[in-house]
């Protein structure tokens, strides 16, 4: 999924998925948070969007009645 780099962004207007993002606050180990941001960085993502990404792949696979880990 890209980023949409060089394209301007109109606010309120949501950029990759279908619906715009809120402020969120979530606990993390200094580890998790800090590998999420390695993964996110090789992947060409944000941290926000890399973690946006795990989850919605997690529902995904739930949805369509596959076992999570």
């Amino acid at each position: 999924m890209t980023t949409r780099k060089g394209k301007k962004r109109i606010k309120n207007q949501p950029i990759l998925h279908e619906e715009l993002k809120k402020m969120r606050g979530v606990y993390l180990t200094e580890s998790s948070w800090l590998g999420a941001k390695e993964k996110a960085i090789r992947s060409g993502l944000s941290a926000s969007e890399y973690i946006e990404q795990l989850i919605r792949k997690d529902l995904d696979c739930t949805s369509s009645g596959e076992a999570t880990p």
